[in-house]
């Protein structure tokens, strides 16, 4: 058969045309701005943060304990999700708000305890409880935090601020520390019930972490390619923190120093008489234990395994998550934490049950990786992201999500 050639007529175009095509993109001037608009994940967060800070505090935050086995498989498992959409819904208005303890915010998450923020990039807690309160969700000060109650008062007095506590063996100075978040307008108290002892976090070990940075030789080689975090931190004001004054040690023995272990149900319950706001308790690793809690009088539960950062093989909280709504029911809110690094993972959650979620090392990357800026990006990445799940899976509302919209893939969990 004989072949009919293709025949293409040409010519020459239009400058109109020209210019309909090639339309290029606004300069961005910033440095910062410009990297963190390339920066469409929270991995990629993740990749700025580590070529910008320090191994210490890099590692401190992007670390857990010993083999790192809860904190990957936390991962693993938000990994192992498939979702099973619904097709031919309306989903041209899609909200992602919730009402959490009785205050409605913009988007399902919020910024959990960090500890020693300041030490990640200069504008620590700041830029946290700000970017927070502009995006209308919650910011968690740590007791280890390196600003203030006040001064996260100060600087977002129109945020929904909690603060989180670690009963101390002086337990008149932990008391006094929630009289002064009562007195700041915190309305919410975090009580975090997983750290008798201090995790064994192998990687702060081996780098010698210490509060403040050691300088050693391995430090300021280290440093060397990182100018700009160094400048930071030896012009601002020296690291303080929310609860302490100073330390010089490492972070275990701080931890060790301070935290009471032989804390008991008995003492959650003389907290909740003595705080009347709302009271969540965080570390919550067995229906059991969720069960007491919520009779000692818990207004929220979440399930957490602390990142990761302390016992080392300790339960994935979203595979802990319905059986624990089960047993609790609507007697108390059930949030979530631990490996959450997308969208997705909070809509998982979200559907698995869970009333809310929180976020440690998806908002530090932001952090490290550009300060209040980095945040705001990264506080942006994952709210997109809620947004087109939902709209993938056909869901116009948080309260649309079910358990049937998820499985966990057994294969790729293990």
């Amino acid at each position: 058969m004989a072949r009919t050639p293709v025949v293409v007529k040409r010519r020459f175009p239009r400058p109109s045309e020209l210019s309909a095509l090639l339309r290029f993109r606004k300069p961005i001037f910033s440095p910062r701005r410009r990297r963190l608009h390339r920066a469409l994940t929270i991995y990629d967060l993740r990749d700025i943060a580590k070529r910008r800070t320090p191994q210490a505090p890099f590692d401190y935050t992007d670390g857990a304990a010993d083999q790192e086995f809860s904190l990957n498989r936390a991962r693993r498992t938000f990994e192992a999700i498939e979702f099973s959409p619904n097709i031919l819904r309306d989903v041209s208005r899609v909200s992602t708000r919730v009402k959490m303890l009785g205050v409605e915010h913009s988007l399902p998450f919020g910024i959990a305890p960090t500890g020693f923020t300041r030490m990640m990039q200069t504008e620590g807690e700041i830029a946290g409880c700000t970017a927070a309160a502009d995006a209308e969700i919650p910011y968690t000060l740590s007791t280890m935090g390196t600003r203030s109650i006040e001064d996260v008062a100060l600087a977002a007095p129109h945020g929904r601020n909690w603060f989180q506590l670690y009963m101390w063996k002086d337990r008149e100075r932990s008391m006094a520390l929630v009289d002064r978040a009562k007195s700041s307008g915190f309305d919410t108290l975090v009580l975090t019930v997983d750290v008798p002892v201090a995790g064994a976090r192998l990687r702060d070990i081996r780098n010698g972490m210490t509060i403040p940075p050691s300088l050693t030789s391995k430090t300021i080689l280290n440093a060397i390619p990182r100018p700009a975090w160094w400048l930071n931190f030896l012009t601002t004001d020296p690291l303080k923190f929310a609860s302490l004054d100073s330390w010089n040690g490492t972070v275990a023995e701080l931890l060790d120093s301070m935290f009471d272990p032989t804390i008991t149900f008995d003492d959650l319950k003389w907290i909740r008489k003595n705080w009347k706001g709302k009271l969540v308790v965080k570390g919550i690793q067995n229906v059991d234990d969720a069960k007491m809690s919520v009779v000692a009088g818990a207004d929220a539960l979440i399930l957490s395994n602390h990142g990761g950062r302390q016992l080392d093989r300790a339960p994935v909280p979203l595979l802990l998550l319905p059986e624990v709504k089960k047993k609790i029911g609507n007697r108390a809110e059930i949030h979530i934490d631990s490996g959450i690094m997308h969208g997705a993972d909070i809509v998982a959650a979200l559907a698995q049950g869970a009333d809310f979620t929180w976020i440690g090392r998806a908002y530090l990357y932001g952090l490290m990786a550009g300060g209040r800026d980095g945040v705001d990006r990264a506080i942006e990445i994952l709210s997109t992201q809620i947004l087109r799940t939902m709209k993938l899976l056909g869901a116009k509302t948080v309260s649309e999500l079910r358990p049937s919209h998820v499985k966990i893939i057994q294969s790729l969990k293990s």
